[in-house]
């Protein structure tokens, strides 16, 4: 009983061992929501960092030095693309990043406008399913030897993505179409339009750093007259005196709750994780989209 005590207690040893010398591989995600996307299908194997931290503004984002040399030290950095971060050459010249980067809008289709991208990809369900796939070949190919645990855990994230996409179009299609608009601080939200069947006006356009014109505030003052918008919802990091503006001139009410276009909420908020910040986007927008609905329509 002894030696068999003795040999079990060997083999866990040399198993801790071999899991403390599993190599980790760093990573570097340029906002939250990769870094979300690359930790759900990295587990374990993975220490992934975010240079645009939770709750932050990546079209306004300014890197420092800490980020140079977290991009530095870095074994594969993970990017949106669609010129979303206009930051990024720069910061890669500055840290003398020469190592892999993955593009995980690759193979996506993206909506166009004025002869630009739109970067916001992930607002469509099944193109996060893309990013997953993107992100699981990746760190299968530089992981080898954990490439069954990645692939599995990939594939039950899409199975998931899969599900929460299946019920947003169910409850959106329970809402009348003359309910489904919405006016938001800026168009971050074209691809769940086209997938989703709901109707989004901004006054700004992809990035929160360009300022509305006069012309475009009137416009949606006037469309807001003669149609009624579902409803005015405030992103997290908005600027709320545009909306009450508008609000103000064309009769209507901004709704309390708000969205999460670019980014998670720091840890502990209520979008803290991609699903989480996906569930509550659906929500806050179902429930302004039915505000004042007779029970059950």
């Amino acid at each position: 009983m002894l030696r068999i005590a003795a040999v079990l207690l060997l083999t866990l040893r040399l198993g801790a061992a071999c899991a403390a010398d599993t190599p980790v591989l760093r990573v570097v995600a340029s906002f939250s929501i990769l870094a979300d996307l690359a930790s759900e299908v990295g587990g374990s194997h993975v220490e992934v960092r975010s240079l645009v931290p939770a709750g932050a503004d990546a079209h306004q984002f300014t890197p420092t030095p800490a980020d140079a040399r977290a991009l530095a030290h870095a074994q594969l950095v993970i990017i949106n693309g669609l010129r979303y971060e206009g930051w990024m050459d720069r910061l890669v010249k500055a840290a003398g990043y020469q190592g892999d980067m993955l593009t995980a809008s690759t193979g996506i289709k993206a909506r166009q406008s004025g002869g630009g991208a739109d970067p916001h990809a992930w607002q469509d369900l099944s193109n996060v399913q893309v990013y997953v796939e993107n992100i699981r070949a990746a760190l299968a190919n530089r992981m080898p030897a954990n490439a069954a645990e990645i692939n599995a855990r990939a594939a039950a994230y899409k199975a998931r993505l899969k599900a929460l996409d299946d019920d947003t179009r169910a409850r959106i299609a329970k809402i009348p179409k003359d309910r489904r608009r919405v006016v938001t601080d800026h168009d971050a939200f074209g691809y769940f339009a086209d997938a989703y069947g709901v109707s989004f006006i901004a006054p700004r356009g992809w990035s929160t750093e360009s300022e509305p014109s006069a012309e475009s505030v009137a416009t949606i003052v006037r469309q807001l007259r003669v149609q009624k918008a579902g409803a005015l919802l405030m992103e997290i990091r908005g600027d709320p005196r545009l909306l009450d503006r508008i609000a103000k001139e064309a009769g209507v009410k901004v709704v309390t709750e708000r969205l999460y276009a670019d980014a998670l909420s720091p840890s502990g908020g209520p979008a803290d994780t991609f699903m989480k910040m996906f569930r509550h986007n659906v929500q806050t927008l179902c429930d302004a989209m039915t505000a004042g609905l007779p029970v059950g329509r």
